[in-house]
C-alpha cells in the first residue's frame, strides 16, 4: 500500500513491490528482501531460488569444447601410437623420439586439463585447474626447448672442435632439463596455494537475478608468475627455434618449432585481453578455447608433417632420402 500525497489516510494505490523483494500480505505496507540466493517471482509474492550460470557439460559451448578436447586427447594417443610402432625408423630417430614421446604425453595432458575449467567450480577444481594447467604447458614447452637446444647443439658438434657440445645433452641432461624447468613451475603452483588458493566464489554483480559460479584466483600475482613463467620459456624456445630455423639438416625441425611456438605466443597474447573482459562463464570458456587452441596448434605444426611421412610417403622414411635431402640442402 503507497498512500496518496495531499489525500486521506483511507487513500492508497496498490504498487507491487521492487526486484528482489515481495509482499504477500494483504494491506501491507512494507516489502520484504529475498534472501542472499533467492529472488521475487513476476508477481513479487514470493521468492524463487536464483537461477545458477557456470560453463556447464550440458550446454552446446560447454559440449562443443568437451568435444574437442577428448578429439585432441585421441589424437595425441593416435600419433604417439604410430611414433612408438615406427620408432625405429629413420624420421622418428632423427627427431629425438625420446622427447617427442615426453612431448606427445604432455600435450594429452594440456587437452585433458581443459576438462577443468568445465563444470560447476568446486574447491579441488578451482585449486587443481591452474596448477594442471601451468605444468602440462611448462613440461609441453620444456621438450620443445630442449629439442631445439639439441638441434643447435648437433649443429655446432659437426663443426671442427666443437664435438665436445654434445656432452651436454645426452639423454640423462636433457631429462635432468626438463624435470627442473618443470619442478620450478611446481613450485610456483605450490606457493600460489598455499598463500592464496583460488577458490570457488558465488558472484551477483553480473545479474541480481542470477548467481554465477566462478574461481577467483586467489592471488593475480601467483596467475601472472605462473603465465609469465610459460611464456619466458615459449619465446625462449621461439627465438633459438628461430636463429636454426636454416641449419642444414635432412629434416630441420627448426622450422617447425618456430611456427608452432608463433602460434603458441600468438594464442596466448590474444587470450589475457580477452579473459580480462569476458564475463563469469566467459572467462573459463575463452582460457579453455586457448588451451585447445594453443596445444593444436604444436600438435599438427610438430608433428602433422612427420606424420604425413611416416603413413603417406613411406619412401621419404628410408636413410638414403635423409641424406640426399641433406646433401641437397
Amino acid at each position: 500500500m503507497a498512500r496518496k500525497k495531499g489525500e486521506p489516510e483511507c487513500c492508497f494505490d496498490c504498487v507491487p513491490c521492487s526486484e528482489g523483494k515481495i509482499s504477500n500480505t494483504t494491506d501491507s505496507m512494507e516489502c520484504t528482501s529475498c534472501p542472499e540466493d533467492f529472488w521475487s517471482s513476476p508477481q513479487r509474492d514470493h521468492c524463487v531460488l536464483k537461477k545458477t550460470e557456470f560453463l556447464s557439460y550440458h550446454e552446446p559451448l560447454g559440449i562443443c569444447l568437451t568435444t574437442t578436447s577428448l578429439l585432441g586427447t585421441c589424437i595425441c594417443v593416435v600419433v604417439l601410437g604410430i611414433f612408438i610402432h615406427h620408432h625405429s625408423t629413420p624420421i622418428v630417430r632423427a627427431n629425438n623420439s625420446e622427447l617427442s614421446f615426453l612431448l606427445l604425453v604432455s600435450l594429452k595432458l594440456c587437452f585433458l586439463c581443459s576438462l577443468l575449467f568445465i563444470g560447476r567450480p568446486r574447491t579441488w577444481t578451482c585449486q587443481l585447474r591452474h596448477a594442471a594447467f601451468g605444468i602440462s604447458f611448462v613440461l609441453c614447452v620444456s621438450c620443445i626447448l630442449m629439442k631445439t637446444m639439441v638441434v643447435l647443439a648437433v649443429f655446432r658438434a659437426s663443426k671442427p672442435g666443437g664435438e665436445s657440445s654434445l656432452k651436454w645433452f645426452g639423454t640423462v641432461q636433457q631429462r635432468g632439463t626438463v624435470l627442473v624447468l618443470t619442478s620450478v613451475q611446481a613450485a610456483i603452483c605450490t606457493v600460489w596455494l598455499v598463500s592464496a588458493s583460488p577458490m570457488p566464489h558465488k558472484n551477483t554483480q553480473y545479474h541480481s537475478d542470477k548467481i554465477v559460479y566462478e574461481c577467483v584466483v586467489g592471488s593475480t600475482v601467483g596467475f601472472a608468475v605462473l603465465l609469465g613463467y610459460i611464456g619466458l620459456l615459449a619465446v625462449l624456445s621461439c627465438l633459438l627455434a628461430f636463429l636454426a630455423r636454416n641449419l642444414p639438416d635432412s629434416f630441420n625441425e627448426a622450422k617447425l618449432i618456430t611456427f608452432s611456438m608463433l602460434i603458441f605466443c600468438a594464442v596466448w597474447v590474444a587470450f589475457v585481453p580477452a579473459y580480462i573482459s569476458s564475463p563469469g562463464k566467459y572467462a573459463d570458456a575463452v582460457e579453455v578455447f586457448a588451451i585447445l587452441a594453443s596445444s593444436f596448434g604444436l600438435l599438427v605444426a610438430l608433428f602433422g608433417p612427420k606424420c604425413y611421412i611416416i603413413l603417406l610417403r613411406p619412401e621419404r622414411n628410408t636413410k638414403k632420402a635423409i641424406m640426399s635431402r641433406n646433401s641437397e640442402s
